[in-house]
């Protein structure tokens, strides 16, 4: 096993401070057409993983009718090129070993490849052309929007996402967050029939001030970016931002349910109004801290509630990292519909707890402690290395929000967590949402 000492001493002539969290040395270059590259050389040999982050998610999808559009092109970045068809491209990753995936979320939109740093230069060209030259006929629109339907659909069949999209559109009014990622199912319903509407989204995000490159492993940051500047150079400006929707502040607690067909165990979803990640990184740092003491597996609402009482199966949640003010979340899972007054109880009541009570300073940095040692063994190859910056350059693009975080961590004290709980755990900032099952009247 590697510790954070290994990693530190295997930046080599890269290496950062070792106070930092983030080991690892790093080139950070912005093309003049506003790509930006950050180039991680590693010690782990001939291996590469390249992170492309566009910020583009469902919180970018402004237009009534039109949510979903941010996951669609997920699926549509694979319809390939005229030089790169799809067989050419799946060709080209099969010679490098590549493992490639995507994902999206609020926020942004992940394309990422690992593979033999012998593909790098064909790997970049690769990319470099799906991203500035992706076609796809209306029928092959059609296609790739009938399957996102499906998604949804199969998706849907799951108690948990139906809660989720239950209580994002009973906490939010008017912010984008209002819809999940998947969108609203009759956007998505409607997307075979939005092709021209289709090619202005990708028009308008997919662009290079809307991209970072990460690349880590086996690397020489001088001959990455020769390459990045030969095939990612020519690609033009032209980003519009769009509007987002403010949301107005919650005045009062929010309540909702949903009523599922079929036999399912009871769910329960709470949500506090919290800020951005940006806007305020102290108060998002302390919610983080009171993530794990609160609902960590070693919190005693956990143990209350699993392994003493067994009303419940599952308890998670936190704080999440987002552009704009979300949600603080806690899921709960129980056993028996007559116990979910009493969790939602203990839940609320622990969290107040917070606001009445310093945390025991030797509990605070024992958890600062487990979260930074779990990070530093975390970054174990290069891949990890790429994935755990990816959320934070959607958000800031640069690595060093990564140590500005840990320092605040290390900073916080029990007086700042409790200053920060009366300032987000209230009534008025709260939504709650319940799902049981509900027999169909005979």
């Amino acid at each position: 096993m590697r510790t954070l000492l290994t990693l530190l001493l295997a930046a080599g002539a890269y290496a950062a401070p070792p106070s930092k969290i983030f080991p690892y040395g790093y080139d950070l270059y912005d093309l003049p057409n506003g790509l930006r590259l950050l180039t991680i050389p590693t010690d782990f040999p001939n291996i590469v993983s390249l992170y492309t982050v566009v910020s583009v998610g469902s919180r970018h999808e402004v237009e009534p009718g039109k949510s979903g559009f941010a996951h669609f092109f997920e699926h549509c970045m694979f319809r390939g090129t005229k030089r790169f068809p799809p067989q050419k491209w799946e060709t080209v990753m099969k010679a490098a070993g590549a493992a490639t995936n995507a994902y999206t979320s609020d926020d942004l939109t992940v394309y990422h490849a690992t593979f033999d740093k012998s593909g790098l230069e064909s790997i970049l060209d690769l990319e470099a052309d799906r991203f500035q030259n992706l076609e796809y006929s209306e029928s092959a629109f059609r296609t790739e929007a009938l399957a996102v339907n499906g998604e949804y659909n199969k998706n849907s069949s799951e108690p948990a996402e139906q809660l989720m999209e239950k209580l994002r559109a009973t906490a939010f009014d008017r912010h984008t967050y209002r819809h999940t990622t998947m969108g609203f199912l009759a956007d998505i319903k409607d997307m075979p029939n939005q092709f021209a509407y289709s090619k202005q989204f990708f028009d308008r995000f997919y662009r290079p001030e809307n991209v970072t490159l990460i690349l880590a492993g086996d690397l020489d940051p001088k001959q990455v970016r020769a390459m990045v500047e030969k095939y990612w150079g020519p690609w033009k400006k032209g980003a519009v931002a769009p509007q987002i929707p403010v949301e107005p502040p919650q005045t009062a607690e929010r309540k909702a349910h949903v009523p599922w067909p079929t036999p399912t165990l009871p769910w329960m979803a709470i949500g506090y109004k919290v800020p951005a990640f940006a806007q305020n990184m102290r108060d998002a740092a302390a919610l983080d801290l009171i993530s794990s003491l609160a609902l960590g597996r070693n919190s005693p609402l956990y143990k209350k509630l699993l392994l003493e009482d067994q009303t419940n199966d599952i308890l998670q949640g936190g704080y999440e990292n987002h552009a704009d003010p979300y949600l603080f979340l806690v899921y709960a899972r129980v056993k028996k519909e007559a116990d979910l007054p009493a969790v939602q109880d203990a839940i609320i009541s622990t969290l107040n707890g917070f606001k009445d009570n310093l945390v025991d300073a030797q509990r605070l940095e024992a958890v600062k402690s487990n979260l930074r040692y779990s990070f530093a063994l975390g970054l174990d190859n290069s891949e990890a290395i790429a994935a755990n910056l990816a959320g934070f350059i959607a958000l800031t693009r640069t690595p060093e929000t990564l140590n500005q975080v840990y320092d605040l961590y290390a900073s916080l004290t029990p007086e700042d967590l409790r200053a920060v709980a009366r300032k987000y755990f209230v009534a008025s900032g709260r939504t709650i949402v319940t799902l049981t099952h509900q027999k169909e009247a005979k």
